[in-house]
């Protein structure tokens, strides 16, 4: 297993990341994980009580130990206020993250802050060689945040996810990957 060196606490200009807890379950909920309108696009089905959020953070507790997935709440500097979380899935090597806002917060250039501060920790890793993500072809808004944070889009992939808050119906998506220094990129 690749290790990834990944402090628990990350800063930008704005805001304050640090790996989940426990204490995060009722602000995780309310915020974003049972509003089917910031879940429609995601992987995990819209929490339906805080049973789900508490056990996504038995899940996110476990993994981070393991080093499988490194997962951070994201709260305003000013505040202290929970508004998003972002996490990354690493197989070895390979990592796959994503991220999450309030509506509240959508459109303030909070998701491209914090792309392109992990993708900057990410690939200084030891052993990364791929960072991705992808997301279904009608999430533009995350599209564009994709490509200003640094990824390009590598491929366009016909019904090639389900999304469960959108009835399992297979989607087309595109995927995106962050190219790396030293690595030879095809569209550069």
């Amino acid at each position: 297993m690749v290790a990834l060196n990944i402090p628990e606490q990350i800063l930008t200009d704005r805001l304050s990341l640090h790996r989940l807890r426990y204490e995060d379950a009722e602000e995780i909920f309310y915020t974003y994980a049972s509003k089917a309108e910031v879940t429609k696009f995601l992987s995990w089905p819209t929490h339906q009580s805080l049973k789900d959020t508490t056990a996504f953070l038995r899940y996110a507790i476990a993994a981070w130990e393991k080093g499988t997935d490194y997962s951070f709440a994201i709260r305003l500097k000013e505040s202290n206020r929970l508004i998003g979380s972002i996490g990354v899935i690493n197989e070895n090597g390979k990592l796959q993250f994503g991220y999450v806002f309030s509506p509240t917060q959508w459109n303030k250039g909070y998701a491209t802050e914090v792309c392109l501060r992990l993708m900057k920790l990410l690939k200084r890793q030891p052993g990364v060689y791929r960072i991705q993500s992808f997301v279904d072809a009608e999430n533009v808004s995350s599209a564009r945040v994709l490509i200003k944070s640094g990824l390009v889009e590598e491929a366009r992939l016909a019904r090639w996810f389900r999304f469960v808050n959108q009835n399992n119906e297979a989607k087309d998506c595109i995927l995106f990957k962050l190219p790396l220094d030293g690595h030879k990129d095809r569209s550069e």
